[in-house]
């Protein structure tokens, strides 16, 4: 269990023999099909941040939490074991790169996701919509889908809302999500047609995927930086329906003061009910930011990515392994965190980044995601001590280098 969640499922032993076995099947039967069931309970709140608890067949997430991305079945350097010991409840997995390779037939034939890459605890499928995105230059969109050139071999791929489905029911997460188009953020043109579209994809999208008993279907709100559309956009598809709901569209261009601002304008619009996640952030000042408005889940390859170029998180900012100033350093990265990558000195980092070790990337790897996992249960037990705002505001100030 995650140091900072609160087991509701746990009931007190009761050794009364008077107790009849047919109440105690009943109750059982009861915890058992809870925890099958998709909930969203919230244990305490402090101003607009909320902690709470969503319940998977797989185990449950303490909320907040940043989420570690695998877009290939793997956190890149981490396997599951590791993510296990750093806190980690929750990962994704990218349903366009692995419909490629290797096919979600042969993941479902290896037994699902969970099965193929050792993973006991809860999957979130994203849908493909930001590669609508992110790979603009090789796809083509139309009212029906997208049809992508392969980047691997370079073959047409159609993605639409109902095959976005079957991918994803295929490859068998916990958390799926529907199909829409991320446009760019500050185009007002090209997002009302994408907030228009992204609709229609997501009534398919609940069509085509009806039942949430073992696969939690979330909707994405668009509407880029436009307070209206996102208003709009929010409101529209809790008239369809989800057991939660995404904010989408973020991170890909405009400011953070932008993204802030966005924030303020789409989170009093969904329900209070269901869990909130903001796809595609990971910055830690940002978590702070977004958390402190209402954000419950979050994802980011962020704290991969610059691993592998040197780079580490701290409660300072980033910093560059590669800088001369640590080739003698004794010191370890962070102290008194757990992580194992604080059994090494900054100049043992150093060196295996500047010889391109692999080692290197790992143990950074290893560092940074332990650091936001930590970082957002720090703000969760914050919030339930009703001092979510002392924590951000020391937080800011340091990570910021605020005078």
């Amino acid at each position: 269990m995650h140091p900072f969640s609160v087991n509701h499922n746990e009931q007190p032993h009761n050794t009364k023999r008077s107790r009849s076995t047919a109440c105690y099947n009943v109750d059982t039967l009861h915890t058992e099909m809870r925890r099958m069931s998709f909930e969203f309970e919230i244990i305490a709140r402090d101003g607009h941040a909320r902690a709470g608890i969503l319940h998977t067949p797989h185990g449950d997430i303490p909320t907040p939490y940043y989420a570690p991305v695998g877009t290939l079945a793997t956190v890149k350097m981490l396997p599951p074991r590791d993510l296990r010991e750093v806190g980690a409840s929750l990962i994704l997995a990218n349903t366009y790169h692995l419909t490629l390779r290797p096919g979600e037939d042969l993941i479902q034939q290896m037994g699902g996701l969970h099965q193929f890459m050792r993973w006991d605890g809860p999957i979130l499928t994203d849908s493909g919509g930001f590669q609508v995105f992110s790979l603009t230059e090789i796809n083509q969109i139309d009212d029906e889908g997208v049809t992508f050139r392969n980047h691997i071999d370079g073959a047409p791929v159609r993605l639409t809302p109902q095959r976005s489905m079957q991918i994803q029911e295929a490859l068998g997460a916990d958390i799926i999500m529907a199909f829409d188009q991320c446009p760019p953020p500050t185009d007002r043109a090209t997002v009302e047609v994408a907030v228009e579209r992204t609709h229609r994809w997501a009534q398919t999208c609940r069509e085509a995927h009806p039942d949430d008993s073992q696969q939690a279907l979330f909707g994405i709100v668009q509407g880029g930086i436009f307070p209206d559309l996102r208003q709009k956009s929010a409101q529209h598809l809790q008239s369809i329906g989800f057991k939660g709901y995404a904010i989408g569209g973020l991170a890909v261009g405009e400011t953070k003061r932008e993204m802030y601002d966005t924030l303020d304008a789409t989170l009093p619009h969904l329900p209070d009910d269901a869990p909130r996640y903001l796809m595609g952030v990971g910055e830690p000042d940002d978590l702070a930011e977004a958390i402190t408005r209402g954000v419950d889940l979050f994802d980011c390859v962020m704290p991969t990515r610059i691993a592998r170029h040197g780079s580490a998180l701290t409660p300072d900012g980033r910093v560059n392994m590669r800088n001369q100033i640590y080739r003698d350093d004794p010191r370890p990265l962070m102290e008194n965190t757990g992580c194992y990558t604080e059994n090494f000195s900054r100049a043992y980092l150093r060196h295996l980044v500047i010889t391109r070790e692999l080692l290197g990337h790992y143990l950074l790897s290893l560092h940074n995601v332990h650091f936001l996992i930590h970082h957002v249960a720090q703000m969760r037990q914050a919030i339930i001590e009703g001092r979510l705002a002392a924590y951000t505001d020391a937080f800011l100030k340091r990570y910021l280098r605020q005078d």
